[in-house]
């Protein structure tokens, strides 16, 4: 297909109305009408919505399946998901059968396992909050896959640390990521010892000493927040109580081992806490204790969450009440989200279609909304790469951004808009469109409602018009997905 350059009415369009949104514009108090709340919460705790998914949560009711989605043990997983999973034998492999594997020269093959499966569950699975919570949680406790040993840990990470615990206790949560051999070679916590200055040290050799970055980065972005009240006195003083916390044979994607030789048995203070001399891994659990209960983490994650799944600016008033419902309920992941999606907040007129996709939500959303079929994921984790969220390679312990704005700039919504266009001609290698999907519908303002579920604003129809127009607009897709992808690419389908 070719089109005008960057196909620019519509990238404009998308620029000039997607952030920020005009001061004022959004009603803070106002219920939105019911006819919308299924829309927005498919929206906001799926990946977006599949045909027939409006209907189906109409008849199943909205708060029955919201409850269902936060039970997900409740849910029978889809037989064309686990069809498709089913070649993975990394799926159920350990770290150490990982390790074993690179040293066979199948890297690559695992990475892009890891890609696939994360990539299949999303567009397949009937547990879509679970998903969108184990997105969530991987980049909050973010690991890069591209980091020596991690490359074979990273399989086991998701599906042993964090996918098991997102609805659950937040302490929990956070010991496994603590212990895991992906976390601790990350940020390099396993060779993390106390000084020994009496030690033999061979010629050439550094002095082994205790490494603050796991320290750090426990306190700034896993727990308290960069204004959480710690000191760097605090990051030394944790760093001190995680020594000795390593790794068995790293190389071979061995298991999480405490090795007292390693550790500094004196007395440390942290947060104002005394935690006494002679101490051994209880240490480092006694301060994953402290963080879990502080006030901080509470507000702090109970705000990310709320940036999530309400918006980039959620209400004080709503983060309190999340942050009141995590210290009650001793870090409860599931009683934060229940406290969230029963506030008045999340169901405001504020929040509909607040927050902008990252590319991974657009391009799910984008094959959900089509009922396309995908059986290779390669191409489509090319694309997001080329929109700028190239799975599991964040090298920042950051992770992706839940805020919307780090997603707006022209060259990103043009390779969004490409994206688009090359799915609904059938150009995107592995996934499949029915040409038929729209049968002979032409009408923008049809097919729009068709994937939107409501009617698109007059801007997007007018731009849309305007590139069909277009003398120069070639497709061999049908007109009506030609429509399809033009609708895709707009500002209107970025949000969410």
């Amino acid at each position: 297909m070719t089109s005008r350059p960057c196909n620019a009415l519509l990238v404009c369009a998308a620029l000039s109305v997607l952030y920020p949104l005009p001061a004022g514009s959004r009603e803070q108090t106002r219920d939105l009408p019911e006819n919308r709340k299924i829309i927005h919460a498919l929206n906001r705790l799926t990946f977006g919505p599949a045909p027939g998914d409006i209907e189906r949560v109409g008849a199943m009711g909205l708060k029955r399946w919201i409850d269902r989605q936060l039970h997900p043990e409740k849910i029978r997983e889809s037989p064309v998901l686990e069809e498709k999973l089913h070649s993975f034998d990394s799926l159920a492999a350990s770290t150490r059968e990982m390790g074993n594997a690179m040293d066979r020269g199948v890297r690559q093959r695992i990475a892009q396992s890891l890609m696939a499966v994360k990539l299949y569950r999303a567009i397949y699975s009937e547990r879509q909050l679970q998903e969108v919570l184990t997105d969530f949680w991987y980049n909050h406790f973010n690991i890069f896959l591209n980091k020596g040993a991690d490359r074979v840990m990273v399989t086991a990470y998701e599906r042993d640390v964090i996918r098991p615990h997102v609805l659950g206790k937040f302490e929990d949560l956070l010991v496994a990521t603590a212990k895991s051999p992906a976390m601790l070679f990350y940020l390099d916590n396993w060779q993390s010892a106390a000084p020994n200055p009496t030690s033999n040290v061979r010629p050439g050799r550094a002095r082994r000493g205790i490494n603050e970055n796991y320290a750090r980065e426990l306190m700034e972005l896993h727990t308290l927040g960069v204004d959480g009240g710690y000191t760097q006195k605090d990051v030394t003083e944790v760093a001190r109580c995680f020594t000795g916390w390593t790794i068995r044979e790293p190389r071979r994607g061995g298991a999480f081992e405490f090795n007292g030789r390693m550790h500094d048995r004196g007395e440390k203070v942290v947060l104002g806490v005394k935690i006494p001399a002679g101490g051994g891994i209880e240490d480092g659990m006694k301060v994953l204790h402290i963080l879990a209960h502080h006030p901080s983490t509470a507000k702090f994650l109970s705000e990310k969450l709320a940036q999530r799944f309400v918006s980039d600016a959620p209400p004080a008033s709503l983060v309190q009440k999340m942050a009141s419902t995590f210290q009650r309920k001793n870090g409860d992941l599931r009683a934060v989200l229940n406290t969230m999606l029963g506030s008045r907040e999340f169901w405001s007129e504020a929040a509909w279609r607040a927050k902008m996709k990252s590319p991974l939500e657009m391009t799910v959303s984008a094959i959900r909304a089509l009922g396309a079929d995908v059986d290779s994921t390669a191409a489509l984790s090319s694309h997001m790469a080329r929109m700028g969220q190239p799975l599991y390679r964040k090298q920042e312990p950051t992770g992706y951004s839940n805020l919307g704005r780090e997603w707006v700039s022209s060259a990103g919504l043009l390779a969004r808009m490409k994206f688009a266009l090359a799915l609904v001609s059938n150009q995107v290698p592995g996934v499949h469109v029915d040409g038929n999907r729209f049968g002979a519908e032409e009408d923008p303002s049809q097919i729009a409602r068709a994937l939107l579920a409501f009617d698109p604003g007059a801007g997007d129809l007018g731009a849309i018009q305007k590139e069909l127009s277009a003398e120069t607009v070639q497709s061999r897709a049908p007109r009506s997905l030609l429509v399809a992808g033009l609708m895709l690419g707009s500002p209107e389908f970025q949000r969410r």
